[in-house]
């Protein structure tokens, strides 16, 4: 018998099919049971122009036979079967695709959908194995013929006999490496968890034997190994099911068993989109933080199934970076695959998607916060802080999609509110949304700067993140109002008498202010007399875009240059203190060092700032003392 040479450019694209498209050799068992799925279907097309031939859905199905001694896998299909020629086309010309032609050839009706329309997923089973055997006899005919190939080299075809129509595919599994255990894809285990994880929801059984123990009739404590054979595949994939069949508790089981978390979800969202693009999904937003989240080892992306059949893991491009957090999963029919199911078209279909789930997400977390606050907050308080990073990133390109997602402690509510309820409840005589950084709020209901605005009656949002105020800066506005710091150095707020005596004060101590600020010279860009304190005698405050909370944020970051904010000392003039000070600056210029280094390094302490010199400062409290 003649061995015929590929029908493709060389040996050299055969080689390049086996060891460089598929990132997995695993990969080979999915895409010979999505063969044999198709040749199922195809008989189901036949059946739909043809009476004399009924599709009874229970003759159909797929087996998996592994035989250790003999290292051999074998994957059986009842369907359509080939002749000499399909094989000799299908099989002989690498990367041609007897499923596409078809497909092409046919509408697709009742959700039958030809998987195979790659044309190069039959020779991942040079992966595994060193040689391969197909046994196939075509519907309608009365002869099978066997084609054989050991690779690159060719194979051969010749008639053979076969009892019924179908295809039987036999692989000689390779003899284990160094690297590679051969052995695991004739264990029974391996090859269920093969199935689970990539075709569990093909649409026909997939049937195996399977070695199991029960107890042993007649004695005690003693047990026997049995084989039977089970349908090792879920079939119907719980999102192709009608919403209103499925439970909570059906999408929690479904979130267990994909293993998405080892928490319950907070929510979940159950798309069946009909449209530009056909696709199902079901999207988890989960109650916990996973442990590497916040760490570069963490993946996003959804699961993506191409009619039932899983061709990525995950799919970074369904997901922002903003929403990284959802768990999930995609499938859809519509998707452009090129050469493997592994390589996904970044085509516009895929695009479509990703801008359909973004809204869908959107959309849930919103109602989520509307109806059922609780929830709301404990999802914010495990990824709102990835929220405000996604403000933040790409230069606010995505702020007004997530602003009103957004919360943040309040002084008065003494709680989280939405900036639109901050917004709605203030005063007509309110010009700015003012916020108040630091570390915790306990820290920033004590700062010395929080004291005008919270005397006025207004409002003052507590930042607590890091990424807060950079996310903030980044917003600058929220209906049209803007933003403003409590340490900014305009509070847009009017000036009342005291202010007014402060800056009559100041004018007229212009002397003594100006000696502060030469003495201070270098650690600050002025001294003078404060509107905003009211019983406390110092604070800093920050000129420019870069806030002394934000100072401290990227200070503490890797290769930071010793980054300033543009700080102001602002001295409280009806304090006891100033009246210390003026004191010194008539009688004692050493004691005014002394008493504007103090008030300084107070200040400093106050904002969470390290002391340039703890020594000096220690032997200031002491001259003080004595």
């Amino acid at each position: 018998m003649m061995k015929k040479e590929f029908k493709a450019e060389s040996k050299r694209l055969l080689e390049m099919m086996i060891n460089s498209i598929y990132t997995q050799k695993e990969i080979f068992l999915r895409e010979l049971i999505s063969n044999a799925s198709d040749a199922i279907d195809k008989i189901y097309y036949k059946a739909l122009t043809d009476d004399q031939l009924v599709f009874n859905k229970d003759d159909y199905y797929i087996h998996i036979t592994a035989d250790k001694d003999n290292r051999t896998l074998t994957i059986t299909d009842t369907g359509i079967g080939m002749t000499q020629e399909d094989l000799e086309n299908n099989l002989g010309i690498i990367a041609k695709s007897g499923s596409l032609a078809f497909k092409s050839e046919n509408e697709a009706k009742e959700g039958h959908n030809i998987i195979g329309q790659f044309g190069v997923g039959f020779y991942s089973a040079f992966m595994v194995a060193d040689q391969v055997t197909v046994i196939s006899k075509a519907l309608g005919s009365d002869q099978a013929y066997r084609w054989e190939s050991e690779g690159t080299d060719g194979y051969t075809i010749e008639p053979c006999e076969k009892d019924s129509v179908g295809t039987e595919i036999t692989l000689k599994i390779k003899d284990n490496t160094e690297d590679d255990s051969y052995d695991d894809y004739l264990e029974d285990y391996r090859l269920r968890s093969i199935i689970k994880k990539y075709s569990d929801f093909i649409r026909y059984p997939i049937k195996m034997e399977v070695t199991g123990h029960r107890p042993k009739e007649g004695s005690d404590g003693e047990f026997e190994e049995y084989k039977e054979e089970q349908t090792v595949n879920s079939m119907v994939p719980i999102w192709r099911k009608n919403k209103s069949e499925l439970t909570q508790e059906d999408y929690e089981n479904f979130y267990a068993e994909k293993r998405y978390g080892f928490d319950k979800p907070l929510t979940h969202v159950h798309v069946k989109a009909d449209g530009a693009v056909v696709y199902n999904a079901i999207l988890f937003v989960p109650e916990n933080t996973p442990f590497d989240y916040y760490s570069k080892e963490y993946e996003k992306g959804l699961e993506l199934y191409s009619n039932g059949v899983l061709i990525m893991d995950k799919c970074a491009d369904l997901l922002p970076d903003y929403f990284s957090f959802v768990k999930g999963m995609v499938d859809s029919e519509d998707l452009s695959l090129n050469i493997s199911r592994e390589m996904l078209q970044h085509d516009r279909q895929l695009t479509l998607i990703a801008k359909n789930i973004k809204s869908k997400i959107k959309s849930q977390l919103q109602s989520l916060l509307k109806d059922d606050r609780d929830k709301y907050e404990t999802f914010f308080k495990a990824f709102g802080r990835q929220l405000k990073f996604g403000v933040y990133n790409d230069y606010g390109a995505n702020k007004d999609t997530l602003s009103d997602l957004l919360l943040f402690t309040s002084s008065n509510e003494k709680k989280l509110v939405t900036l639109d309820e901050y917004v709605s409840r203030m005063p007509e005589d309110q010009k700015y949304i003012y916020y108040a950084s630091g570390t915790s709020v306990e820290r920033i209901e004590k700062l010395p700067q929080t004291e005008l605005v919270a005397d006025k009656g207004y409002e003052i949002l507590y930042l607590t993140d890091d990424i807060d105020e950079f996310a903030i800066k980044m917003l600058m506005t929220y209906k049209e109002k803007e933003f403003k710091s409590v340490s900014s150095g305009d509070l847009g707020i009017e000036a009342d008498a005291d202010e007014t005596s402060s800056e009559a004060e100041a004018t007229e101590n212009k002397d003594l202010f100006e000696a502060m600020s030469t003495i201070l010279s270098g650690k600050v860009k002025g001294v003078k007399a404060s509107k905003r304190l009211k019983s406390h005698p110092v604070c800093l405050t920050a000129e420019g875009d870069l806030s002394i909370e934000m100072e401290k944020v990227l200070n503490a970051m890797p290769n930071s240059e010793g980054i300033q904010a543009d700080k102001v000392l602002e001295i409280n003039v009806h304090h006891e203190v100033f009246q210390s000070l003026k004191a010194a600056f008539e009688k004692d210029q050493e004691k005014l060092a002394l008493y504007i280094n103090l008030l300084y390094n107070q200040a400093l302490l106050i904002e969470g700032l390290p002391i340039q010199d703890p020594v000096d400062f220690t032997n200031d409290i002491c001259k003080i003392m004595v």
